[in-house]
């Protein structure tokens, strides 16, 4: 197979996520940085005209969208494996999990994570409410379980490790969350796993997640 093209920055858990299943794949990829500058450059934008990474270059198809990406290269170089199941019932509970990672991870922790260290406009104490609620919900939904979708680990799992695993760069804590800190620790477990850059935590918030 020729080589595939990841375009993202290292502290993007959209573009970690990713870059995780390729590792975990074992497929060859070159990693080609996508800062700012690039993404609105006129021929990052011809790749994805909405300017954000990830982007993945397979040939010629030129694919966005992190979850997208990840269905992808399941569906291409990896149709058996573990990573996204066929039966019904557990492909249905891969997209569940799917859809909250686009929602719930990404308007919690993940924003809270981006205003605290990059100074996005988004609305911290709501980012914040959001992180309780579901983080919450994580944590009671892995009490009796090993991995989110399956007994295995499925694309699902890739999707909100990124952001969890690093929610305390936004000043979100994991500690009262004992069931997610063994779920990350499983997954930081995984062969191919590699972690995002370390950043530093913010002042604690005025108001903890509980």
């Amino acid at each position: 197979m020729q080589k595939l093209k990841l375009y993202g920055v290292p502290v993007s858990g959209h573009c970690h996520r990713v870059e995780l299943l390729l590792r975990m794949l074992a497929l060859p990829y070159e990693y080609c940085p996508a800062p700012a500058e690039i993404r609105s450059s006129d021929a990052f934008l011809r790749l994805n005209p909405l300017g954000q990474i990830p982007v993945l270059l397979d040939g010629e198809q030129v694919l966005t969208d992190s979850n997208a990406i990840m269905v992808y290269l399941i569906k291409r170089y990896a149709p058996d494996s573990h990573w996204l199941p066929e039966e019904p019932w557990a492909a249905a509970q891969v997209q569940i999990w799917l859809s909250q990672a686009a929602g719930e991870v990404r308007y919690g922790p993940a924003s809270c994570r981006m205003v605290k260290q990059f100074s996005v406009a988004e609305n911290y104490q709501n980012a914040l409410s959001i992180s309780e609620r579901f983080l919450a919900h994580l944590d009671q939904h892995l009490t009796q379980r090993e991995f989110l979708a399956t007994e295995r680990p499925t694309i699902a799992d890739l999707a909100c490790y990124s952001y969890v695993a690093v929610a305390p760069e936004g000043g979100v804590s994991l500690s009262p969350y004992p069931a997610i800190q063994r779920w990350a620790a499983r997954i930081a477990g995984l062969p191919g796993f590699f972690p995002m850059p370390e950043l530093p935590l913010p002042e604690p918030t005025s108001r903890p997640i509980k």
